[in-house]
Protein backbone atom coordinates (compact mmCIF):
# COMPACT_ATOMS: atom_id res chain seq x y z
CA UNK A 1 0.00 0.00 0.00
CA UNK A 2 2.93 2.67 0.70
CA UNK A 3 3.79 2.68 -3.15
CA UNK A 4 0.44 3.36 -4.04
CA UNK A 5 -0.99 5.46 -1.29
CA UNK A 6 0.60 8.66 -2.22
CA UNK A 7 -1.06 8.56 -5.78
CA UNK A 8 -4.36 7.20 -4.72
CA UNK A 9 -4.24 9.99 -1.97
CA UNK A 10 -3.68 12.50 -4.90
CA UNK A 11 -6.38 10.68 -7.14
CA UNK A 12 -9.06 11.30 -4.82
CA UNK A 13 -7.79 15.18 -3.88
CA UNK A 14 -8.28 15.97 -7.99
CA UNK A 15 -11.94 14.26 -7.74
CA UNK A 16 -12.99 16.12 -4.89
CA UNK A 17 -11.56 19.51 -5.53
CA UNK A 18 -13.00 18.87 -9.38
CA UNK A 19 -16.47 19.15 -7.30
CA UNK A 20 -15.18 21.92 -4.63
CA UNK A 21 -13.10 23.97 -6.52
CA UNK A 22 -11.12 24.84 -3.34
CA UNK A 23 -7.66 24.76 -3.82
CA UNK A 24 -5.74 26.36 -7.05
CA UNK A 25 -2.56 23.43 -6.66
CA UNK A 26 -1.55 21.02 -8.65
CA UNK A 27 -1.60 18.34 -6.37
CA UNK A 28 -2.41 17.09 -2.81
CA UNK A 29 1.21 17.20 -2.38
CA UNK A 30 1.65 20.99 -2.92
CA UNK A 31 -1.07 21.87 -0.19
CA UNK A 32 -0.22 23.38 3.36
CA UNK A 33 -2.10 21.52 6.07
CA UNK A 34 -4.95 22.89 7.15
CA UNK A 35 -5.00 25.19 10.27
CA UNK A 36 -7.65 24.64 13.22
CA UNK A 37 -10.24 27.32 14.30
CA UNK A 38 -10.13 27.42 17.87
CA UNK A 39 -13.20 29.38 17.77
CA UNK A 40 -15.43 25.95 16.30
CA UNK A 41 -13.92 24.19 19.41
CA UNK A 42 -16.92 23.16 21.61
CA UNK A 43 -15.34 22.34 25.38
CA UNK A 44 -18.92 21.88 26.81
CA UNK A 45 -19.55 19.51 23.99
CA UNK A 46 -16.35 17.66 24.36
CA UNK A 47 -16.50 17.42 27.74
CA UNK A 48 -19.73 16.37 27.62
CA UNK A 49 -18.96 13.33 25.54
CA UNK A 50 -16.14 12.69 27.83
CA UNK A 51 -18.77 12.34 30.56
CA UNK A 52 -21.11 10.19 28.45
CA UNK A 53 -18.15 7.95 27.75
CA UNK A 54 -17.13 7.42 31.22
CA UNK A 55 -20.55 6.98 32.69
CA UNK A 56 -21.34 4.52 30.03
CA UNK A 57 -18.06 2.41 30.55
CA UNK A 58 -18.84 2.57 34.60
CA UNK A 59 -22.11 0.94 33.88
CA UNK A 60 -20.83 -1.27 31.57
CA UNK A 61 -18.04 -2.97 33.99
CA UNK A 62 -20.75 -3.17 36.87
CA UNK A 63 -23.04 -5.03 34.33
CA UNK A 64 -19.85 -7.26 33.89
CA UNK A 65 -18.92 -7.42 37.19
CA UNK A 66 -22.41 -9.27 37.89
CA UNK A 67 -22.25 -11.01 34.51
CA UNK A 68 -25.79 -9.39 33.30
CA UNK A 69 -25.62 -9.18 29.56
CA UNK A 70 -26.47 -5.63 27.79
CA UNK A 71 -29.15 -7.34 25.96
CA UNK A 72 -31.26 -7.61 29.85
CA UNK A 73 -32.56 -4.21 30.16
CA UNK A 74 -32.35 -3.06 33.83
CA UNK A 75 -34.25 -0.36 35.64
CA UNK A 76 -32.39 2.30 37.01
CA UNK A 77 -28.78 4.04 37.47
CA UNK A 78 -28.30 6.34 40.24
CA UNK A 79 -25.47 9.12 39.87
CA UNK A 80 -24.75 11.79 42.04
CA UNK A 81 -24.31 15.30 40.63
CA UNK A 82 -21.35 17.50 42.34
CA UNK A 83 -23.13 20.84 40.81
CA UNK A 84 -25.27 22.21 38.53
CA UNK A 85 -22.53 22.39 35.52
CA UNK A 86 -22.17 18.32 35.97
CA UNK A 87 -25.95 18.52 36.30
CA UNK A 88 -26.93 19.74 33.24
CA UNK A 89 -24.27 18.27 31.47
CA UNK A 90 -25.52 14.52 32.16
CA UNK A 91 -28.96 15.79 31.71
CA UNK A 92 -28.00 16.31 27.80
CA UNK A 93 -26.59 12.92 27.14
CA UNK A 94 -28.95 10.83 29.21
CA UNK A 95 -30.90 9.27 26.78
CA UNK A 96 -27.91 8.87 24.69
CA UNK A 97 -26.82 6.89 27.96
CA UNK A 98 -29.71 4.95 28.64
CA UNK A 99 -29.42 3.65 25.23
CA UNK A 100 -25.62 2.43 25.27
CA UNK A 101 -26.26 0.48 28.42
CA UNK A 102 -30.20 -0.71 27.86
CA UNK A 103 -31.14 1.05 31.30
CA UNK A 104 -34.58 2.27 31.65
CA UNK A 105 -33.78 5.39 33.83
CA UNK A 106 -31.13 7.72 35.46
CA UNK A 107 -31.63 9.47 38.28
CA UNK A 108 -29.23 12.10 39.67
CA UNK A 109 -28.56 12.99 43.48
CA UNK A 110 -28.06 16.09 44.74
CA UNK A 111 -27.79 14.51 48.03
CA UNK A 112 -26.52 10.66 48.46
CA UNK A 113 -25.93 10.67 52.26
CA UNK A 114 -27.35 7.83 53.52
CA UNK A 115 -28.03 6.10 50.41
CA UNK A 116 -24.40 5.86 48.77
CA UNK A 117 -21.45 4.99 51.52
CA UNK A 118 -17.83 6.12 50.09
CA UNK A 119 -14.35 5.36 51.86
CA UNK A 120 -11.06 7.44 51.48
CA UNK A 121 -7.50 6.28 51.96
CA UNK A 122 -4.20 8.06 50.91
CA UNK A 123 -2.60 7.56 47.83
CA UNK A 124 0.95 6.72 49.15
CA UNK A 125 2.33 6.92 45.57
CA UNK A 126 1.14 10.53 44.99
CA UNK A 127 1.35 11.66 48.79
CA UNK A 128 4.62 10.02 49.86
CA UNK A 129 6.88 12.68 48.33
CA UNK A 130 4.97 15.58 49.20
CA UNK A 131 4.29 14.70 53.23
CA UNK A 132 7.45 12.65 54.33
CA UNK A 133 7.26 11.84 57.96
CA UNK A 134 3.47 13.92 57.83
CA UNK A 135 2.10 10.56 56.12
CA UNK A 136 1.29 8.78 58.87
CA UNK A 137 -0.59 11.79 60.64
CA UNK A 138 -2.66 12.38 57.30
CA UNK A 139 -3.51 8.82 56.62
CA UNK A 140 -5.01 8.73 60.57
CA UNK A 141 -6.84 12.34 59.64
CA UNK A 142 -8.73 10.38 56.72
CA UNK A 143 -9.56 7.86 58.54
CA UNK A 144 -11.55 10.32 60.72
CA UNK A 145 -13.37 11.55 57.36
CA UNK A 146 -17.28 11.78 56.78
CA UNK A 147 -19.49 11.07 54.08
CA UNK A 148 -19.69 14.98 53.76
CA UNK A 149 -15.93 15.83 54.73
CA UNK A 150 -14.96 13.32 51.29
CA UNK A 151 -17.86 14.65 49.31
CA UNK A 152 -16.21 18.18 50.74
CA UNK A 153 -12.81 17.25 48.79
CA UNK A 154 -14.84 15.68 45.43
CA UNK A 155 -16.68 18.62 44.98
CA UNK A 156 -13.64 21.16 45.58
CA UNK A 157 -11.01 19.46 44.65
CA UNK A 158 -9.12 19.79 47.81
CA UNK A 159 -9.10 20.14 51.75
CA UNK A 160 -7.52 22.28 54.23
CA UNK A 161 -5.71 20.32 56.55
CA UNK A 162 -3.90 21.31 59.73
CA UNK A 163 -0.55 18.96 60.54
CA UNK A 164 1.12 19.87 63.71
CA UNK A 165 0.01 23.44 63.08
CA UNK A 166 1.37 23.40 59.59
CA UNK A 167 -1.12 23.69 56.84
CA UNK A 168 -1.38 20.94 54.47
CA UNK A 169 -3.64 21.23 51.29
CA UNK A 170 -4.89 18.01 49.94
CA UNK A 171 -5.77 16.93 46.74
CA UNK A 172 -8.33 15.40 45.42
CA UNK A 173 -5.87 13.34 42.96
CA UNK A 174 -3.79 12.42 45.75
CA UNK A 175 -6.66 10.08 47.42
CA UNK A 176 -8.16 7.00 46.91
CA UNK A 177 -12.10 7.33 46.98
CA UNK A 178 -14.47 4.23 46.22
CA UNK A 179 -17.78 3.70 46.47
CA UNK A 180 -19.98 0.51 48.81
CA UNK A 181 -21.86 -1.77 46.63
CA UNK A 182 -25.74 -1.25 48.36
CA UNK A 183 -27.80 -4.32 48.59
CA UNK A 184 -29.28 -4.82 45.13
CA UNK A 185 -27.27 -2.16 43.57
CA UNK A 186 -23.75 -2.45 42.75
CA UNK A 187 -21.61 1.00 42.65
CA UNK A 188 -18.72 2.10 40.79
CA UNK A 189 -16.32 5.34 40.97
CA UNK A 190 -13.58 6.92 38.69
CA UNK A 191 -12.57 10.73 40.17
CA UNK A 192 -15.48 12.64 40.79
CA UNK A 193 -18.07 10.36 39.19
CA UNK A 194 -19.92 7.90 40.79
CA UNK A 195 -22.21 5.31 39.66
CA UNK A 196 -25.06 3.06 41.17
CA UNK A 197 -26.90 0.67 38.80
CA UNK A 198 -29.86 -0.62 40.29
CA UNK A 199 -29.47 -4.88 39.40
CA UNK A 200 -32.53 -5.97 40.33
CA UNK A 201 -34.14 -8.17 37.62
CA UNK A 202 -37.65 -8.44 37.98
CA UNK A 203 -40.17 -10.27 35.60
CA UNK A 204 -40.93 -7.82 33.75
CA UNK A 205 -37.56 -6.79 32.69
CA UNK A 206 -36.36 -10.85 32.22
CA UNK A 207 -39.05 -11.18 30.05
CA UNK A 208 -37.61 -8.11 27.86
CA UNK A 209 -34.37 -9.56 27.92
CA UNK A 210 -35.87 -13.03 26.94
CA UNK A 211 -37.29 -11.26 23.69
CA UNK A 212 -34.04 -9.12 23.07
CA UNK A 213 -32.23 -12.25 23.05
CA UNK A 214 -34.64 -14.21 20.90
CA UNK A 215 -34.13 -11.51 18.69
CA UNK A 216 -30.44 -11.30 18.38
CA UNK A 217 -31.01 -15.49 17.63
CA UNK A 218 -32.85 -15.14 14.61
CA UNK A 219 -30.65 -12.07 13.62
CA UNK A 220 -28.23 -14.28 13.33
CA UNK A 221 -30.24 -17.09 11.28
CA UNK A 222 -31.33 -14.27 9.30
CA UNK A 223 -27.28 -13.49 8.36
CA UNK A 224 -26.30 -17.31 8.42
CA UNK A 225 -29.43 -18.08 5.46
CA UNK A 226 -27.96 -15.26 3.68
CA UNK A 227 -30.94 -12.90 3.85
CA UNK A 228 -30.86 -9.51 2.66
CA UNK A 229 -31.22 -6.75 5.19
CA UNK A 230 -34.73 -5.50 3.29
CA UNK A 231 -35.86 -9.32 3.23
CA UNK A 232 -39.27 -9.62 4.79
CA UNK A 233 -40.00 -13.06 6.83
CA UNK A 234 -41.93 -15.17 8.57
CA UNK A 235 -41.36 -17.23 12.06
CA UNK A 236 -42.43 -19.95 13.30
CA UNK A 237 -41.88 -21.15 17.51
CA UNK A 238 -42.43 -23.84 19.20
CA UNK A 239 -41.46 -22.69 22.71
CA UNK A 240 -42.41 -23.32 26.61
CA UNK A 241 -45.27 -21.46 28.29
CA UNK A 242 -42.99 -19.25 29.73
CA UNK A 243 -40.89 -17.92 27.18
CA UNK A 244 -43.55 -18.03 25.13
CA UNK A 245 -45.49 -15.54 27.56
CA UNK A 246 -42.01 -13.38 27.23
CA UNK A 247 -42.40 -13.57 22.99
CA UNK A 248 -45.95 -13.28 23.49
CA UNK A 249 -45.60 -9.72 25.08
CA UNK A 250 -42.73 -7.90 22.95
CA UNK A 251 -44.61 -9.45 19.59
CA UNK A 252 -44.11 -6.38 17.71
CA UNK A 253 -41.17 -5.25 19.16
CA UNK A 254 -39.83 -8.52 17.80
CA UNK A 255 -41.61 -8.45 14.42
CA UNK A 256 -40.30 -5.39 14.06
CA UNK A 257 -36.62 -5.59 14.69
CA UNK A 258 -36.26 -8.53 12.58
CA UNK A 259 -38.72 -7.49 10.08
CA UNK A 260 -41.49 -10.47 10.47
CA UNK A 261 -44.46 -10.42 8.71
CA UNK A 262 -46.03 -12.98 11.02
CA UNK A 263 -44.97 -14.66 14.39
CA UNK A 264 -47.12 -17.59 15.10
CA UNK A 265 -46.43 -20.10 18.13
CA UNK A 266 -47.40 -23.70 17.47
CA UNK A 267 -47.03 -26.82 20.04
CA UNK A 268 -44.68 -28.88 17.64
CA UNK A 269 -43.53 -28.80 14.23
CA UNK A 270 -41.20 -31.50 11.64
CA UNK A 271 -37.85 -29.40 11.15
CA UNK A 272 -36.46 -26.10 12.02
CA UNK A 273 -33.71 -24.58 14.50
CA UNK A 274 -32.96 -25.47 17.52
CA UNK A 275 -31.79 -22.11 19.46
CA UNK A 276 -31.11 -21.23 23.43
CA UNK A 277 -32.56 -18.00 24.91
CA UNK A 278 -31.48 -17.79 28.12
CA UNK A 279 -30.46 -21.28 28.98
CA UNK A 280 -34.24 -22.28 27.40
CA UNK A 281 -34.16 -24.09 24.13
CA UNK A 282 -36.70 -23.95 21.31
CA UNK A 283 -37.34 -24.65 17.70
CA UNK A 284 -38.33 -21.87 14.96
CA UNK A 285 -38.58 -22.21 11.18
CA UNK A 286 -37.25 -18.96 9.89
CA UNK A 287 -38.78 -18.51 5.83
CA UNK A 288 -38.53 -15.93 3.39
CA UNK A 289 -41.64 -14.19 2.16
CA UNK A 290 -41.45 -14.25 -1.53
Amino acid sequence: MAHVSQFFSDALFQNLDAVSNRFKTESVHHTDYPVADESKIDVALEERMQLAQDVSSLILSLRKKVNIKVRQPLQKVLIPVLNAVMKGQLEKIEDLVKSEVNVKEIQLLTETEGFIKKKIKPNFVALGKKLGPKMKAVSGILATFTQDDIAKLEKEGQYNLSIDGEPVILQVQEVDISSEDIPGWTVATKGALTVALDITITPELEQEGNAREFVNRIQKIRKDSGFDLTDRIDVKVSATNGLKDALAQFKHYICAEILADKLEFLLEFEGGTEIDVNDVSLKVIVSKKG
